[in-house]
């Protein structure tokens, strides 16, 4: 059974997205989640009382912790959508303890100008932050799936273009099943 009440901790630092403009953005994570959200900003302690629905309470969670990772608010929305997740990916655990090969993954993942984040983003519909020693991704089920396959390959070492090939065939998978799906009638 989920429950009413969660708490996570995020960096100091993402705290200000969190609350947003004003409170804004806070009340906004309230009024969806039908939650009370309380902040200690000192801490990075973030605590979610939910009024009614463990489910909504569950999403505000995911988005809190989706700011915690990176995304912008507005990204975090998603999550309060049917079917849509939150993957966080620690990328200590293909360092093997070198500090210089989790600059070199978050380098290789992010691309110059942000290109190799944004071609996986386009070819899995999916949204990708990497931030500090961590790589989330927020998406719909199957395309999430495919997006971390990508996400592994990079780290391990594989050229970017072979990812690409891969997320291209992919996602005309996906295309095809999703239209097969719809002359079936089946969701």
């Amino acid at each position: 059974m989920k429950r009413l009440n969660e708490e996570i901790r995020i960096p100091k630092e993402r705290i200000p997205v969190l609350i947003g403009k004003g409170g804004e953005a806070k009340r906004k994570l309230e009024e969806l989640g039908k939650s009370d959200i309380t902040v200690n900003s000192s801490t990075g302690d973030v605590f979610i009382r939910g009024r009614e629905d463990a489910l909504l309470t569950q999403s505000t969670f995911e988005a809190v912790k989706a700011i915690g990772r990176g995304f912008s608010f507005e990204k975090s929305l998603a999550l309060y959508n049917d079917g849509i997740q939150l993957a966080v990916i620690s990328l200590r655990e293909f360092a093997k303890a070198k500090s210089h090969r989790l600059h070199e993954m978050r380098a290789r993942l992010i691309g110059k100008d942000g290109r190799t984040r944004e071609i996986m983003e386009e070819l899995t519909g999916t949204n990708i932050c990497v931030y500090g020693d961590t790589v989330s991704v927020i998406g719909d089920l199957i395309p999430i799936q495919y997006a971390i396959h990508g996400i592994e390959m990079i780290v391990n070492g594989r050229k970017q273009r072979t990812v690409y090939q891969f997320l291209e065939k992919a996602t005309r998978e996906i295309k095809t099943k999703r239209l097969e799906q719809s002359f079936d009638g089946t969701p």
